[in-house]
């Protein structure tokens, strides 16, 4: 399975799960700084509001009211009985994505893009697969590669349940798990999303697990609390000190390149290509979260 040589830049620090039954939080969202907003059909809304929150996230996705916010509808799953008809409705308003929950299989992303397509979607209309259970694990490799697949998902909490393994500070019963479901997005070309975390009131074990992520190479964290998104933002954004290293870097190669030099050093560090592939990285990075 090839990389994707165009990696997608767009900034997903922090991305904000909203309650689509709570009018009150809908609204808030317009104000708070989340690269991204999934309205959320699924576990945050009781049976008898679902088809209320169905109207409201499509009528928030259309509203034109969230600036440059990413938006994205979590659906119920297929074999729910509201999953179809979440699909659709999401399909016909069109938002940056739809967030499935507990895919397992390819063929689980087949249905939904056909759904979608069914449904009158755009073609830029995208899938987020959540990858929480051991089957979703085995064939995350399948999932990732699916060219109607943009962001994987990392649902933590079911993944956790489903392992029977306690969530600790630092995750180590997780770790092997998000490790595997990194690999498989990266060899695809494909963003990967961090899991969330549970205590609002705990804010340093917040920053620990995000710094925890970002060491890992998520592309950024799913949020339960608009309290989270500026620590968020704030891990995966790169320093000043980052940026002004990377154009050093930049700067230094290709004054090496130009005079014929095989070796480069910076602050007594040997430079190559990778180093250099880096700092454009972290520079293209930069002005993708300047432009928001």
């Amino acid at each position: 399975m090839p990389t994707n040589s165009t990696p997608d830049l767009r900034p997903r620090r922090s991305v904000l799960y909203m309650p689509a039954a709570n009018e009150r939080a809908i609204e808030k969202a317009k104000a708070i700084p989340a690269d991204a907003i999934i309205f959320d059909l699924e576990d945050a809304v009781a049976p008898d509001a679902k088809p209320a929150a169905r109207a409201q996230a499509v009528a928030a996705v259309r509203s034109g009211e969230y600036g440059n916010r990413e938006l994205t509808i979590r659906c119920n799953g297929l074999d729910t009985q509201w999953g179809a008809d979440d699909i659709a409705a999401a399909g016909a308003a069109s938002p940056s994505a739809v967030v499935i929950p507990k895919v397992d299989t390819v063929d689980q992303v087949d249905a939904v893009a056909a759904q979608l397509d069914a449904a009158g979607a755009s073609e830029s209309t995208l899938i987020w697969p959540m990858i929480e259970t051991p089957t979703a694990i085995f064939n995350v490799r399948s999932i990732a590669a699916h060219p109607r697949v943009a962001v994987l998902v990392m649902g933590t909490n079911d993944l956790a349940k489903e392992l029977r393994s306690p969530i600790v500070a630092g995750r180590h019963p997780l770790v092997p798990h998000l490790a595997t479901a990194l690999l498989a997005a990266r060899e695809a070309g494909k963003v990967i999303l961090d899991g969330v975390y549970n205590d609002v009131k705990d804010p340093d074990g917040f920053a620990a697990e995000c710094r925890q992520g970002m060491e890992m190479g998520f592309d950024g964290k799913t949020l339960i609390h608009p309290s989270q998104v500026e620590p968020a933002n704030d891990v995966w954004a790169p320093s000043a000190d980052e940026v002004e290293y990377a154009q050093r870097v930049i700067a230094a190669f290709d004054e090496a390149v130009a005079e014929g030099k095989g070796v480069v050093t910076v602050d007594g560090r040997m430079i190559e290509n990778l180093h250099v592939d880096s700092a454009r990285r972290v520079l293209a990075t930069a002005v993708a979260i300047a432009g928001l």
